[in-house]
């Protein structure tokens, strides 16, 4: 018998089996490679494609008929990114309805009259246009000369916001996910209360299932960022190993939030519920697919308390920007929070049958 045989099982030995024996369940859960891997992939090809860089959107004008009607159309026909066409009252007004024009235009002696759905962002550009080619074709001179200059530098477009989104969102539904649905599984199975029977160490099976929720997040970031530099140009302006600090942290603030959700939940469909009523606010308001800005000031403070937000923040700062660990030390501290909050309460009240 050799050596390693015949001495006794160590602590360490015992984490390491543990480890182990998650990578393989990992590895054995086609779905779990699905979300992990090819869904941040088809997220990513879909929303890049729909909005790419592309030439400026032509934009159709409706001209109600009269006396002036033909020459408002010839002055709007010839200003950029307008297409207009003359047609009766009832036609245009149709037309606006069914969404095949973005504006009306009656044309008066003294006055032109604006017809248009304020809601719609291209209703209100087509009136802008329409505005200026009508004023510059009545004499308007504008006493400031202004030039406008396109950016599309990498760094500043929408697929480079929206690729370190994407990576914060696996590890939030990796982590709560590969957690707290495989916890509740091993408890409906009665895994748990098997291996309780063993001389196991209870923190060391959870650390265990952190660490390695830890270690796939190596390969996860790694696939979704060169793959959106590859397909999309996106730069990486900070250092790799800042940038798998700040995904180890959210690993281990997610896993621990799955870990928490799960610690009570005896039914899968309890623990869905619940995972849904933790990660739905933060899917909308953590700034994934459009920055988390956008809502109203009075619930910043709640919104930027969230840790998808802290977490999206410093993975957009450390690789779009170069930013190091220090400099987000703030985000940090509230993705650490909540993983450590996370952890030791749900490993505080976790059933183990």
């Amino acid at each position: 018998m050799s050596d390693a045989a015949s001495r006794p099982m160590t602590r360490l030995d015992a984490f390491l089996a543990l480890c182990n024996a998650r990578f393989r369940e990992f590895y054995r859960e086609s779905e779990v490679v699905f979300w992990s891997f090819i869904f941040p992939v088809v997220v990513a090809v879909g929303l890049g494609i729909a909005f790419r860089n592309r030439p400026v959107e032509v934009l159709s004008v409706a001209v109600v008929e009269g006396p002036e009607a033909e020459a408002v159309a010839r002055t709007l026909a010839a200003a950029p990114a307008l297409q207009a066409k003359t047609m009766s009252a009832e036609d245009a007004a149709r037309g606006l309805r069914m969404g095949r024009v973005a504006l009306v235009v009656v044309p008066g002696r003294d006055a032109a009259t604006y017809r248009l759905d304020p809601s719609r962002p291209e209703s209100v550009l087509a009136r802008a246009r329409a505005d200026d080619a009508l004023q510059r074709a009545a004499g308007r001179a504008d006493p400031l000369p202004t030039r406008a200059e396109e950016v599309h530098e990498p760094g500043a477009r929408y697929i480079d916001f929206l690729i370190p989104g994407i990576i914060g969102m696996n590890l939030m539904g990796g982590g709560m996910w590969g957690m707290g649905f495989n916890l509740v599984d091993m408890r409906i199975k009665r895994l748990l209360k098997r291996l309780i029977a063993t001389p196991m160490r209870r923190g060391d099976f959870m650390l265990a299932q952190m660490a390695t929720r830890v270690l796939f997040m190596f390969v996860e970031v790694t696939f979704v960022l060169v793959f959106g530099h590859l397909a999309f140009g996106v730069p990486i302006r900070g250092s790799w190993l800042a940038i798998y600090g700040v995904g180890a942290l959210g690993a281990f603030a997610f896993a621990g939030l799955g870990l928490l959700v799960a610690c009570r939940a005896q039914r899968i469909e309890a623990v869905m519920g619940l995972m849904n009523v933790a990660m739905v606010p933060m899917w909308v308001c953590s700034g994934i697919f459009f920055s988390a800005d956008r809502f109203p000031d009075a619930v910043q403070p709640l919104i930027r308390a969230l840790p998808l937000t802290a977490l999206n923040d410093a993975l957009r700062a450390v690789i779009l920007e170069g930013a190091s660990l220090a400099a987000q030390s703030r985000s940090l501290l509230v993705v650490g929070l909540w993983g450590l909050v996370s952890f030791v309460v749900g490993l505080r009240f976790f059933r183990w049958s």
